[in-house]
């Protein structure tokens, strides 16, 4: 149901345009007087302005007895036909008056608006007799019905006029009675009131239920859901709202609503005024920025020497420090060349860790693909080619391995001209540049193409902006605790700074450089390793600084509080079960279970981990992660792991003091491994041994029936074996052509009327199987054996 604004605007005494300009100041969509709103928008309406006109009213028999004793009588009268609701309350004329100064003061107006205020008091009488309309009658005539709080207002006096049109001689008159600032005025000054404050925003995290949206928005609830219902929809206190309808309804009360969701870092508290905009305006005015060294990623498939080559740029041996010879962290690194700093990404390029690519490659200003020149395109070559295209980077192929017997740098170039990314001497924009990492042929070619991009790019970032950046890496030291490895994009980080990332909070109480050397600050586009972490933050994830320890601390436990309300709104979920699926929970209740317990030694190696294991599918034994975290392993893993059956799983971390020992009294079986695949074998091998083994028929011989001989009450089958050998007490099975007549044991087996154990080929000899005497000649006897073979997923 609604009502018409004319409607309304007749119902509480109001001029239609003026109750049109009071809705459009309440954010009412309305474009005309004809245009309708909801019955409880217009009752809240009805039911404020009925509350502000009893306050006004007790002044007009005071003002009518100070006026003629002509006009005196009619007062009288016309005041004892108004019924006064129960409960009304009635002000003297002191306080009236006391409340006009104090409101004119409040709004500050003019100084000629105190001499407009009161001159109702003389005027009234004059301006009574000669109304201005011809529909008016007599400004003391008995009222006509109206609500019964308006005591003595005439009923066809005309509406307040805005207090501009006041001091007109044309003006209506007012009311003998009537306060000089009537109640209607009330209204455009609370309005004028509200636009001057800033809109209101409001901030929700999903999912959104009726009662919490309610008091956000700052009404009651049963006025909230009588609006949904009226929408078209069921809604009930404890019910949820779609977010486009939950807009929708607050946008119609004029506030702003945010929906935070999963993922997003919750912003910081904005200072409002010019204070805040002329700081943003600041930060990023073109005289604040200041020249940025790059950031360049090294990205290709396994062993196709990207660490060799960055050992090389660098002068060092990381290689030989890596297990199995390839990478499997990702590390940041920064050199100087010619007064140059450069800032580099070295990315693990085996299959398992597809996201530690990707997350390298979406941080970077430049991304070096690295293709040997004996291999060419490999499977991880293409996928961090997608990876750089995708992040819009730009991008320099190094074709290493020139040196090898079985370089064919076309060969490459070539691939990329399939690939859509010509190089830049086949006419394209892709720039290459053949390098050996061994010898170091091409690395001051590759050096000066990194530099020139990086003059091309213009990067730039302010120094002197709060600090913001990207988690790289993520781990939890042994002695230092909690520890990520970061990248500063903007602004500079000292030793001291707060900051935050997601659910983890951090007072910075040092720094480190890739060589391990204790820093102070860190410029932008300098990697740092961070230590004071309440916890390892997730890898990939942007970190900021803020004011202070207590603030970074608050952001951090309202994103932990976040995220464990949409974890729990999610299981409470109820989901559709359908009879397929009651089946499968079934069957998947009958099959095989192998429980693991993740520990990695940083986040991006546990993230490899769980996807590499996620990936192992089989119908026969099923895979189910209990835990997956990075640090030690504790005494409460092997806790855990004893309780729900499970495997532990080490890689590159080491064990807590006292954890072999508990393992060992509680049968809890840990395995570490350094080297990815070799995990991931061990995982399938683990599997496989839950399984029973498959058996398997395995024929041993054939004999043919010559001749049947009775024997006592059976009889026996005179033969002669064809084919391998036939054997007492093996399973033996009776052929008749295509028929299977009888399957049993060989009970008695004879070389003329000796007892044998085994009859080779070509020879003759009698056999009886068990509880079986219909032998028949040209029978087939066949005999095999029933293997056990390990089972396959």
């Amino acid at each position: 149901m609604s009502i018409r604004i004319h409607e309304l605007a007749k119902k509480i005494g109001f001029d239609n345009k003026q109750m049109l300009d009071l809705l459009k100041e309440r954010k009412f969509d309305v474009k005309s007087v004809s245009s309708t709103i909801d019955n409880i928008s217009a009752a809240a309406i009805v039911e404020e302005f009925a509350a502000a006109k009893p306050v006004e009213e007790p002044g007009a028999p005071e003002v009518v007895e100070a006026a003629s004793a002509k006009a005196a009588a009619p007062v009288k009268g016309a005041t004892s036909k108004v019924n006064m609701p129960s409960g009304a309350f009635v002000k003297s004329t002191d306080d009236i008056a006391r409340e006009k100064v104090e409101k004119e003061e409040h709004k500050k107006a003019a100084a000629d608006k105190p001499a407009e205020a009161a001159a109702p008091k003389v005027a009234a009488p004059k301006s009574a007799p000669p109304p201005p309309a011809p529909k008016t009658p007599a400004p003391i005539s008995a009222p006509a019905p109206v609500p019964p709080i308006l005591s003595a207002k005439s009923p066809a006096a005309p509406p307040p006029v805005p207090r501009a049109a006041t001091s007109a001689p044309v003006a209506p008159p007012p009311l003998p009675g009537s306060s000089p600032t009537p109640p209607t005025l009330a209204v455009p000054a609370a309005a004028e009131e509200g636009s001057s404050e800033e809109i209101k925003s409001i901030q929700i995290k999903p999912p959104i239920i009726v009662r919490d949206f309610a008091v956000a928005l700052g009404m009651k609830p049963f006025k909230l859901i009588s609006e949904l219902n009226q929408a078209g929809g069921f809604a009930s206190m404890n019910s949820t709202i779609e977010e486009d309808v939950a807009i929708a309804v607050a946008e119609k009360h004029g506030v702003i609503l945010e929906v935070k969701h999963k993922g997003e870092t919750p912003p910081t508290p904005k200072k409002s005024g010019k204070g805040a905009a002329e700081k943003e305006a600041n930060e990023d005015d073109e005289k604040n920025l200041e020249p940025r060294p790059p950031v360049i990623c090294i990205l290709g498939h396994v062993d196709h020497g990207k660490t060799s080559l960055l050992d090389a740029v660098r002068k060092t041996n990381v290689v030989k420090g890596e297990a199995g010879g390839i990478t499997q962290h990702i590390g940041a690194y920064q050199i100087e060349h010619e007064g140059r700093k450069l800032t580099f990404l070295d990315t693990p390029g085996h299959a398992a860790f597809t996201k530690m690519r990707a997350r390298g490659a979406n941080v970077t200003d430049i991304a070096i693909l690295v293709v040997a020149a004996d291999d060419g395109f490999m499977p991880q070559t293409d996928e961090a080619l997608k990876h750089a295209l995708k992040a819009e980077v730009a991008l320099i192929v190094a074709i290493n391995k020139t040196d090898v017997k079985g370089a064919n740098i076309d060969q490459v170039k070539t691939q990329l001209q399939q690939r859509e990314v010509t190089p830049e001497d086949w006419g394209g924009e892709t720039i290459t540049v053949p390098v050996s990492a061994i010898k170091g042929d091409g690395l001051d070619t590759l050096i000066e193409m990194i530099l020139l991009q990086s003059d091309v790019l213009e990067l730039k970032a302010n120094p002197k902006a709060e600090a913001s950046g990207i988690i790289v890496e993520s781990e939890i030291d042994f002695g230092r605790g909690p520890l990520a490895t970061v990248i500063v994009q903007r602004g500079t980080l000292k030793v001291g700074d707060s900051i935050v990332s997601g659910p983890y909070h951090a007072k910075v109480r040092a720094m480190f450089d890739d060589k391990g050397q204790n820093i102070k600050v860190a410029p932008p586009s300098t990697p740092v390793r961070v230590i004071g972490w309440s916890g390892a933050p997730e890898s990939g994830a942007n970190f900021k600084a803020v004011k202070n320890a207590r603030a970074a601390e608050k952001l951090a436990e309202e994103e932990a509080l976040r995220i464990k309300q949409e974890a729990t709104s999610v299981a409470a979920e109820p989901k559709e079960v359908s009879v397929e699926k009651l089946f499968a929970n079934i069957a998947a209740t009958q099959v095989n279970t192998l429980k693991v317990i993740i520990k990695t030694d940083v986040y991006g190696s546990s993230e490899a981990v769980r996807n590499l294991l996620e990936g192992i599918k089989s119908d026969k034994v099923a895979l189910e992660i209990v835990a997956n975290d990075v640090g030690l392993v504790t005494k409460n893993d092997i806790l855990m792991a004893g309780t729900s059956n499970a495997m532990v799983i080490g890689f590159h971390t080491k064990l807590e003091p006292g954890v072999t020992q508990l393992a060992k009294h509680h049968g809890v079986r840990i395995e570490k491994f350094d080297i990815i695949y070799e995990l991931a074998d061990k995982v399938r091998d683990t599997m496989v041994d839950m399984l029973d083994p498959d058996l398997k028929e395995v024929k041993c011989g054939v004999a043919e029936i010559r001749q049947v001989f009775p024997q006592g009450k059976g009889f026996v089958a005179g033969c002669l074996v064809t084919e391998g050998k036939i054997t007492r007490n093996a399973s033996a099975r009776v052929r008749r052509k295509k028929e299977v007549m009888h399957e049993g044991k060989v009970s008695t087996l004879k070389r003329y009327k000796d007892d044998a154990n085994e009859i080779r080929a070509g020879l003759e000899c009698g056999i009886k199987l068990d509880e079986f005497n219909g032998y028949e000649e040209g029978d087939l006897i066949e005999v095999f054996e029933i293997e056990k073979v390990r089972a396959s997923l």
